[in-house]
């Protein structure tokens, strides 16, 4: 299935069904008003809705309306979790060379999380605003699953169950604010400002071959400036799969229904694939010029990014965004 939160007022908006083609829509406010609310009695209304959307896919649905992405929130505006992790440690790596510091060997078996802001996500049509350039804007092109509850100490290979939709992610980064913060020995928090999520949010089995042992293999396209920016396959290089990730984040405490976790910086060995962030793309640079060329965000620039499948047809619609000067 397919789903989105359009715009209603509410903070939470209003859950409607979406046809496979992102052609169609449907409001369901008989089974589900919010997306929360569908999470949180997933197995109980799962089954409706997947009998109207077959009917929404066959066109048999007559209060169906044309789909608007521009009238879509993030999927969960709000979220009682948003832990994001960096599941492609060779990207991590390539920033550590890049400013000579080696990277432990525990980084490839244990991985790294950090706990973001949930309560304010930005749309994805709607602009960034951002206060001043001098924080290095940079954009993340990531994939995010959403679960359902996930008890405290669940294995890898029954963490895989508990994933019930995916959504591509930008995650907004301050560069040049994080290693001040990160000196502290606490923590991102200014410079992680309200990540965005695409406007569709799909069930796993949209995906068919393409999803296995919990990683999604297509790539993931990034547009800058309308230019392409990157396509790095997301089931390549990828260390640690969504259900390990979910696993390592519910070691010592329960996840509720709703949780989000991110994939990190989509990133290949490939390097011809492009990247997924700025930041990879400058400490190439650096390690092979001595200097970073290429500029962080500033007002005015856009960013898209997108997942289509093999026929070239968009999966989960398109974060497409502009940095803009934040006016309190």
């Amino acid at each position: 299935m397919k789903l989105a939160s359009y715009r209603n007022g509410r903070k939470d908006g209003q859950l409607v069904l979406v046809s496979r083609d992102l052609t169609r829509a449907v409001a369901v406010p008989a089974i589900a008003h919010t997306m929360q609310q569908l999470i949180d009695q997933w197995d109980l209304l799962v089954p409706q809705l997947q009998e109207l959307y077959d009917a929404l896919n066959a066109g048999q649905i007559d209060n169906a309306i044309d789909f608007d992405q521009r009238l879509c929130l993030s999927p969960l505006p709000r979220a009682y979790q948003w832990a994001d992790g960096s599941a492609y440690v060779n990207h991590v790596e390539l920033v550590r060379k890049a400013r000579g510091a080696e990277m432990p060997e525990s980084f490839w078996t244990d991985p790294l999380v950090y706990q973001g802001g949930s309560d304010s996500f930005i749309a994805p049509t709607d602009p960034i605003p951002l206060a001043d350039e001098a924080w290095g804007i940079d954009f993340e092109s990531e994939i995010a699953i959403i679960t359902d509850d996930v008890p405290m100490g669940v294995s890898a290979q029954d963490a895989g169950e508990h994933i019930k939709l995916l959504m591509l992610v930008n995650d907004v980064s301050l560069r040049n604010l994080i290693p001040g913060e990160l000196a502290k020995g606490f923590g991102f928090f200014q410079s992680k400002p309200s990540s965005s999520f695409s406007p569709v949010a799909i069930t796993p089995d949209e995906l068919g071959d393409k999803w296995q042992a919990s990683k999604v293999h297509l790539p993931l396209i990034t547009h800058l400036n309308n230019e392409l920016f990157g396509q790095p396959n997301a089931g390549v290089d990828m260390t640690f799969s969504f259900a390990e990730l979910i696993a390592h984040v519910a070691r010592t405490r329960p996840l509720g229904a709703g949780a989000i976790i991110g994939s990190g910086t989509i990133s290949n060995y490939d390097r011809s694939a492009g990247s997924s962030c700025l930041a990879e793309k400058r400490m190439l640079e650096v390690i092979a010029e001595g200097q970073a060329v290429t500029p962080f965000m500033g007002f005015g620039d856009t960013v898209r990014i997108e997942m289509l499948d093999d026929a070239g047809v968009s999966i989960f619609g398109a974060i497409d965004q502009q940095v803009v000067q934040y006016q309190p």
